[in-house]
């Protein structure tokens, strides 16, 4: 989770209420799911991928693509949407990604994506939501 003020923000207990065990540790204590196992690595359709925490549009699904990381990949996040921090977790330097709106963790972004942006957000399916286009 970011540090610093952000538009959402709730106690420990709030968030622990309103989120999925599973979503909490990701996106309020920074972990990980188990590749592979989100429904939305098969999500194809158009439509809007939010943040699970607190709605957040993040990525639209034109800019998700197959990594084959075992996590949804995208290329481009919304304008404004996700910020990033470094992480030096595990004894390696990443780029954190979080949610811009309350903070929560998503996942990473690496410099090896397609173009145009040459980027790949790999973000953990439980912080997400997806909302079809209708």
């Amino acid at each position: 989770m970011a540090d610093g003020k952000f538009a959402v923000e709730k106690t420990p207990d709030e968030w622990r209420r309103e989120l999925a065990p599973d979503a909490y540790r990701v996106l309020r204590q920074q972990g990980t799911e188990r590749a592979g196992t989100s429904p939305l690595n098969d999500e194809h359709r158009a439509g809007t991928f939010r943040c699970a925490g607190c709605g957040q549009p993040l990525f639209d699904a034109d800019t998700k693509f197959e990594s084959g990381s075992g996590w949804p990949s995208f290329f481009k996040p919304l304008t404004g949407a996700v910020g990033t921090t470094e992480d030096r977790s595990h004894f390696v330097q990443r780029t954190e990604v979080h949610c811009a709106k309350c903070g929560g963790h998503l996942g990473h972004v690496f410099p090896d994506g397609p173009k145009p942006t040459g980027e790949r957000y790999c973000m953990n399916g439980v912080a997400l939501k997806f909302e079809p286009k209708r």
